[in-house]
């Protein structure tokens, strides 16, 4: 059997590409912050290192906050996403559209000169659920009722989606909430006004808009499971994409907030089990305990195969995971196994970190890599 340990190549230098760090400070890649997103420095380097030419189709089959897609769209590339986290599907829309300044323009001059009208404490608690409520203050939750109100007379729905993501991004800046690993925490600060700064945010986006021409590109987003994906054979040249890891993170409880605001807009949908200990059968040679993820991945792998063209290629960003019982899981090797065994060819698995996995914080018991995958069909 094929050793795929002997295709591993370290390239630390590429660690703070697979993060989404670099997008923080980057037009557009930064209206809506994703943690487990990587940077559209990546995606470039990809998209080049694969000869990918203007005519192809790129696939994100988990689009996350959308940095393939618009990535591709600023190289005037076409590109489909998919995701079923509802944010990810309304932040990848949104960032990935094109506008009229103008109408921007005048949109937020319309909500800038709505009459504020202090919402009474029936009505927030009739709008705001109470999960919602120990994130924020009494008058960021006011002011939350009331910009949703404005921004709901918008007329367009592009244009309304645009101050919608603005809306989110400010609630978030100005939240007491703190991702932590795969736990959603309380963590009290001062706050600046919200209304304040979602004028700012507001004027921000719209000079990304104004300072970044639209494209030639044709870009399409949907919600659907990549375990079923909506596309006809071999209609895709390149995959570009990184999976939910192996671990215990649920991702509609870590982005409860962010889905929230657009509860009404993109319906919920079953994730990729990446639950450690979910208890499934499945044939291939994987520790117990993991067995549920990797036979989604199996599906998922098995529909990228599918779609892409003879000679298509895959980069899949992935990162190792850690169980108490079954130790460390080499998600790079295990699924690298399993796109072999559905008719890919590995070429090269990129280790761009290692970082130690730890118990009770402190405690190591062992090395976790994140990689890059790199295959052919």
């Amino acid at each position: 059997m094929k050793d795929f340990h002997n295709l591993i190549e370290y390239k630390p230098e590429l660690r703070e590409l697979a993060t989404f760090t670099p997008n923080k400070i980057s037009s557009i890649y930064n209206w809506f912050y994703y943690k487990e997103g990587f940077s559209k420095q990546l995606v470039e380097m990809i998209l080049k290192d694969f000869d990918v030419q203007k005519e192809q189709v790129i696939l994100d089959p988990f689009c996350g906050s959308g940095t393939t897609l618009l990535a591709c769209k600023q190289n005037n590339i076409n590109a489909i996403g998919f995701d079923v986290l509802p944010i990810s599907v309304f932040a990848s829309k949104v960032k990935t559209q094109d506008y009229n300044i103008e109408e921007l323009r005048m949109e937020k001059e319309r909500i800038s000169k709505t009459r504020f009208e202090m919402p009474s404490p029936e009505k927030i608690h009739e709008i705001i659920p109470i999960f919602m409520k120990k994130y924020f203050s009494k008058f960021a939750l006011e002011d939350i009722v009331f910009l949703t109100r404005a921004i709901n007379g918008t007329r367009s729905e592009d244009i309304r989606d645009f101050f919608k993501l603005a809306l989110v991004n400010t609630a978030m800046k100005i939240s007491y909430a703190w991702k932590d690993g795969a736990v959603l925490k309380v963590k009290r600060h001062p706050t600046p006004p919200m209304r304040k700064m979602f004028k700012r945010v507001v004027e921000n986006m719209i000079k990304d808009v104004k300072n970044h021409q639209s494209g030639e590109s044709t870009i399409e987003v949907r919600q659907c499971d990549a375990r079923t994906m909506d596309l006809n054979n071999e209609s895709i040249n390149v995959i570009i994409t990184s999976p939910p890891y192996y671990n215990n993170i649920d991702y509609t409880k870590i982005y409860e907030i962010e889905n929230w605001f657009v509860r009404n807009i993109i319906e919920k949908k079953p994730l990729v089990r990446s639950f450690i200990g979910v208890k499934e059968d499945f044939d291939m040679n994987v520790p117990e305990r993991s067995k549920a993820y990797f036979k989604d991945m199996k599906q998922v792998i098995q529909e990228m195969h599918r779609v892409l063209k003879a000679g298509g290629k895959a980069a899949i960003v992935i990162g190792n995971g850690y169980d108490a019982i079954e130790g460390v899981v080499e998600s790079d090797i295990i699924l690298s196994e399993i796109a072999e065994d559905v008719g890919f060819s590995v070429t090269k698995i990129i280790s761009v970190t290692e970082r130690a996995a730890l118990v009770e914080r402190t405690k190591k018991v062992g090395s976790l890599r994140e990689s890059i995958i790199l295959m052919e069909k």
